[in-house]
Order: structure tokens, then sequence, then C-alpha cells
């Protein structure tokens, strides 16, 4: 039995399937990168910020969706917050790849 059907049985608001439903989604993404960081060796961790830069910005797109959409005031306080979480994760993520790159630059050398 799926948590709609769960709450829409026994008498639920409205608002509560999408809480239902949006807390299990939460769950199943918090316990799935725990698992997948976990299986990652220490030395491919910088180019995998590079890499969730992406799924940082398809992030950003859904939380825009959610504030643009008539959804409940729950729902709009965490698409915003889920933005402002991704703008970080992004913003974060170049400036690793930034000095990631500059380690692999040839220096100038210094005239003595």
């Amino acid at each position: 039995m799926t948590a709609f059907a769960l709450v829409s049985s026994t008498g639920g608001s409205a608002s509560m399937p999408f809480l239902l439903v949006g807390l299990w989604v939460l769950l199943l993404a918090v316990f799935l990168g725990i698992e997948l960081i976990q299986k990652v060796p220490p030395t491919l961790h910088t180019p995998l910020m590079s890499g969730s830069n992406a799924i940082s910005g398809i992030t950003i797109v859904g939380s825009l969706l959610s504030l643009s959409s008539d959804y409940p005031l729950t729902g709009m306080i965490l698409g915003a917050i889920a933005i402002v979480l991704a703008m970080i994760n992004v913003f974060g993520g170049f400036i690793v790849t930034h000095r990631m790159l500059a380690m692999f630059r040839e220096r100038p050398e210094v005239k003595k």
C-alpha cells in the first residue's frame, strides 16, 4: 500500500501525502548517498565533487519548479531551502574544481 493511499484512506489532509512522499524520498536519498560515498576511495572525492555540480543543477531546477507551483507552504519552504543548499554545493564544487585544476598548471619560473 502506498503512502498516498494510506493517508487518503485514513482521512488525512491534502498536504499530508505530499509530506509523506517527500520525507520518504529524503530518507531514501540520504541512505543511498551515504552508501555510495562510503564506497568511493579518497582519491576520487575531488573529481566526484566536480560531477556533483550537475546533480545540484538539477536540484536547483526542481526546487524552482516547486516554488513556482501550487504546492502547500511546506513544499515551498523546503524548495527554498533546497535552492540555498544546492547553490552552496555548486559554489563549493566550483571552488574545489578550480583549486584542483590550479595544481596541474605550470608555474612560471622565478629568475634569480
